[in-house]
C-alpha cells in the first residue's frame, strides 16, 4: 500500500519469495489426533454465530482517522461513521488498531497517544478513542476486538523523533533498527514482559470483546539486511540448535503468556491473531501447503500451526489475500489446509480476505471481477471449520470501489448474524 500497513509487506514478501509455478493439491497431513496435537481443553467460549469482521487500521492514518489533527468531534464523527458501515454491511466484528507503533489510542501509563490523532506523538487528542470504539461497537451489537502489534516501534529510523517520553528512548538497548524502521527486539525477556504490560493495561480498562495481533512478529525480510540480534542470541541463546529455532520460541512465549494473561485480566476475552496465511511450502515441510511464497515459520519466526495445536489462541485469522487459482498461493488450496489444521482443536478458523485488492489495476485479473471475493465465501461454505470472514480494511468496507464487497453483502449477508459472542457490557 502506499502508506505504511501490513498488506504492503504482504504483497512485497509473496513477490520476493513466491515463484511463477502452478500449485496442486495440499501435502498437509490432518491434525487433531495425529502425534505433536495437544489435547482441546474446554474453550473460553461457546462456539457462537458467524463472524464477519472488518479490520479498522489506524497506523498512518490508513482507514481511520482521515488526517492527523482533526477536531475530537470530527475524528469521533468518523469512527462511528466506520461502525455505522460495519453495521449497513451486516458484519458483526470491528477489529480496531489501538496500539499502531508502540504507542496508544487511549489513555496509557506505559506508551504516549499516538501521532496519528493530533500529529504530534504524545499529546492528547481530548477524548478516549478506545474507550469510544468500544461502548460505540456494544450500542450498535458490534464486537469490538483491541488490535495491537507487539513490536513496531516506528516506520522511520530516527530514535529521536519519539516523544521524549517514549520508552524506546528511555530503553535503547531494546531497539534494533532495520529496514528503516523501528522495532522492539522479541529477543529480550524484560521486552516481551514491557509489550504486554502495555497492552494488557487496555483489556483491563476496557471491556473488549477480544485481543488480536497482525503478522508482525519478527519484521519482513529485507534482501541483503540483517535483524541484529547477536548480543541477545549470546545473552539468551544457550541450549538452542540455533537462532532460529530460539526467535521462534520468543514469539512462542510471547503468544502462549498474551493468551494465559488475556484470560487472567478479562475472563472470556478471545485472544486471535491474523497471521500471514502461509505456514511453510510443502516443498519445505511435508505438513505445509502447496504454495511457493513467504513462509511465517522461517522467515517471520512465527510457528502458527503450533500456536493453533496448543489452543493458545481462541481463533486464528489468516491472510489469505489471494486469488483463487493464484500459482504461488492458491486460496482454494490454502483453505483446506487451515481447516484441517484446526480441525481437532478448540481454535476457530476465520478467514482474512483481501478486499482492498478488489479493483486494483495493480492485482491481477482475478481481483478486477467483483465476484471474487463471494466466491471465496462460496468455497468456504465447503469447509465446516471456516466459522466466517474478516475483510482488509474499512476503507475499502466503505469506499467499495467495483462492488466486491456490496456482492458478499447479496450472496452471503442477507440477514444480519449473531456475533461469535455476545458482546460484554461496557
Amino acid at each position: 500500500m502506499g502508506r505504511v500497513t501490513r498488506r504492503a509487506f504482504a504483497l512485497a514478501a509473496l513477490g520476493a519469495f513466491s515463484t511463477a509455478s502452478g500449485a496442486t493439491a495440499s501435502g498437509a497431513t490432518a491434525p487433531g489426533a495425529a502425534s505433536g496435537a495437544s489435547a482441546a481443553p474446554e474453550r473460553r467460549h461457546a462456539a457462537g454465530g458467524e463472524m464477519r469482521g472488518m479490520w479498522l487500521a489506524t497506523v498512518a492514518g490508513r482507514d481511520w482517522p482521515s488526517a492527523p489533527g482533526l477536531s475530537a468531534a470530527a475524528q469521533r464523527a468518523e469512527l462511528i461513521a466506520h461502525l455505522d458501515t460495519a453495521v449497513r454491511r451486516r458484519l458483526n466484528t470491528v477489529i480496531f488498531q489501538a496500539r499502531p507503533t508502540a504507542d496508544a489510542l487511549w489513555p496509557s501509563p506505559h506508551e504516549p497517544w499516538s501521532a496519528v490523532l493530533t500529529g504530534t506523538q504524545g499529546k492528547a487528542p481530548g477524548w478516549d478513542p478506545l474507550g469510544t470504539a468500544v461502548r460505540e461497537a456494544h450500542a450498535r451489537g458490534l464486537e469490538l476486538h483491541a488490535w495491537f502489534n507487539p513490536y513496531r516501534i516506528a516506520n522511520s529510523a530516527d530514535l529521536g523523533a519519539l516523544a521524549a517520553s517514549h520508552p524506546a528512548r528511555r530503553h535503547p538497548d531494546w531497539v534494533v533498527r532495520y529496514g528503516g524502521k523501528l522495532y522492539y527486539n522479541p529477543g529480550l525477556p524484560e521486552v516481551r514482559a514491557f509489550v504486554q504490560d502495555a497492552m494488557m493495561d487496555a483489556v483491563e480498562k476496557y471491556a473488549v470483546d477480544g485481543v488480536h495481533f497482525d503478522d508482525y512478529f519478527y519484521p519482513y525480510p529485507r534482501a541483503g539486511q540483517a535483524f541484529d540480534d547477536d548480543e541477545a542470541f549470546d545473552r539468551h541463546g544457550g541450549g538452542f540448535p540455533g537462532r532460529a529455532a530460539w526467535r521462534r520460541h520468543n514469539i512462542d512465549r510471547l503468544v502462549e503468556e498474551t493468551s494465559a494473561r488475556v484470560q487472567q485480566v478479562r475472563p472470556g476475552t478471545r485472544f486471535g491473531i491474523s497471521p500471514f496465511g502461509v505456514w511453510r511450502n510443502a516443498g519445505t515441510d511435508p505438513r505445509g501447503s502447496d504454495t511457493r511464497a513467504l513462509q511465517a515459520y522461517d522467515d517471520l519466526y512465527a510457528d502458527t500451526r503450533k500456536w493453533v495445536r496448543q489452543n493458545w489462541v481462541d481463533y486464528i485469522c489468516p491472510q489469505l489475500y489471494w486469488p483463487i487459482g493464484h500459482a504461488a498461493a492458491d486460496y482454494a488450496v490454502l483453505l483446506p489446509w487451515w481447516a484441517r489444521t484446526v480441525r481437532g482443536t478448540g481454535t476457530q478458523l476465520y478467514v482474512g480476505e483481501g478486499l482492498y485488492r478488489a479493483g486494483d489495476p495493480a492485482q491481477g485479473e482475478a481481483w478486477q471481477q467483483p465476484a471474487e471475493l463471494s466466491r471465496h465465501l462460496t468455497l468456504a461454505k465447503g469447509h465446516p471449520e471456516a466459522r466466517g470472514h474478516v475483510f482488509f480494511a474499512a476503507k475499502e468496507v466503505a469506499a467499495d470501489p467495483i462492488g466486491a464487497m456490496a456482492r458478499v453483502v447479496a450472496d452471503h449477508y442477507r440477514q444480519p448474524a449473531a456475533t461469535p459472542r455476545r458482546p460484554t457490557s461496557v
